[in-house]
Parts: C-alpha cells; structure tokens; sequence
C-alpha cells in the first residue's frame, strides 16, 4: 500500500502519494524507513586526555552512510593534526594505503591544500592547546559494503596559528567492510580532551 496524503480535502481533487501525514510519518520513522533522519549510534565525551576514541559498534549492516559530529576539541598543548582510521573486519589499517586531500583557509584570507596518496591516516583538521578549540563533522560512505571502497568527505574548525577552516575528503582504496573507526590526536601521540563525538546513522529515502 502507498503511503501519502489520500485527496480528502476539499481543494484536493488529485491523489498525491507523496505527502505524508503526522500519522504516516511516525509509523515509517518507527520502522527507521524515514529517509534523511538521524540515529545516534554511540556518543563519547571526555574532559581528561585521551590520545584515540575508537567506535567498534557502527552498525555497518544497517547504514550505509554515517555522520560523525565533534565539538570543543581541543589538545593537549601540541600543535596536532586530528586522523582517521578504520578497522577492516576488526583489524586496524595502519599502512600508509589511505588517501585524502584538504584545503584549508585562514582567518587572514591565505588558502592552502594539502593531500596524499600514501598516507598512514586520513588527516582532518589541526589544533593547538586549548585556546583554540574546533569542531566539525564526517560524512563517511559504504563503510560495510565489502565490494566498495570506503570514503569519507569533512568540514571542520580549527587551527594553530591562526584560526582555520577545513574542507575535503579521504578514501580507503580496498573494497573491504569496514566496521569500526579511530580518531586520532597527532597520529595517536599528542592526546585530545574536553570533547564529544557523536556517531549516527543516516536513514536513506525509503520508496514503496
């Protein structure tokens, strides 16, 4: 049976499938056939250093695109790039097989890109101490599909100089089901505190 509004209003003279109503629309959230709608998977927060935050329970079976937010991050008093990993069917890629590019802008109008083919990580964005606290957010794609690639596009603030502004992506060029990720804080040396993550899934368009 299509789901929508049904024509009984008294301008109504066609059928719209295409409306929900209040009605329609609990039940198909309720069933998490809602498409665009959100569900918080796993939420970590940590006021004292800690030098990675691992998700292991992604619900890669279900989703086949997640939103990871963070704010208030900050760092332990080092200049430090902020990472992403992931875990292939729960073991850690740590080989320099990742590949990303960023462009960053600053506060003062300069621009500037950097990018890799070869890298051990996914670099996401920079900061320093806590007088320059960032926030930002992931869309990453087919993390559990084992015949795609793995990808992630971002946007974050941050910096260390100056204040700084990140766009770009990053890509797992191995079609394996990825079932969890790591944040790093400089490479997993330089320690992040006084943040929360937020991990969701994303409800796609669901059709009848």
């Amino acid at each position: 049976m299509p789901y929508g509004y049904l024509g009984t209003q008294p301008n109504q003279t066609v059928k719209n499938t295409g409306v929900l109503s209040v009605t329609e629309a609990a039940e198909l959230q309720s069933q998490g056939k809602l498409g665009g709608s959100l569900e918080l998977i796993q939420e970590q927060s940590h006021s004292s250093d800690v030098a990675i935050v691992d998700f292991t329970s992604i619900k890669e079976n279900v989703y086949d695109v997640h939103l990871l937010q963070f704010n208030s991050l900050s760092t332990d008093g080092t200049s430090s790039n902020i990472r992403l990993q992931f875990y292939e069917s729960g073991v850690l890629e740590t080989a320099s097989v990742y590949q990303f590019a960023r462009q960053i802008g600053e506060t003062s109008g300069s621009f500037s890109e950097n990018r890799s083919t070869a890298a051990a990580e996914i670099e996401i964005s920079n900061y320093k101490g806590s007088i320059r606290t960032g926030s930002g957010y992931i869309y990453l794609y087919n993390l559990g599909n084992s015949s795609k690639y793995s990808f992630c596009t971002f946007q974050t603030f941050g910096g260390h100089s100056t204040d700084q502004i990140f766009f770009g992506g990053g890509v797992l060029p191995q079609a394996s089901a990825v079932n969890g990720i790591r944040i790093l804080g400089g490479a997993g040396t330089v320690d992040m505190t006084d943040f929360t993550f937020k991990l969701y899934g994303v409800k796609q368009i669901w059709v009848t």
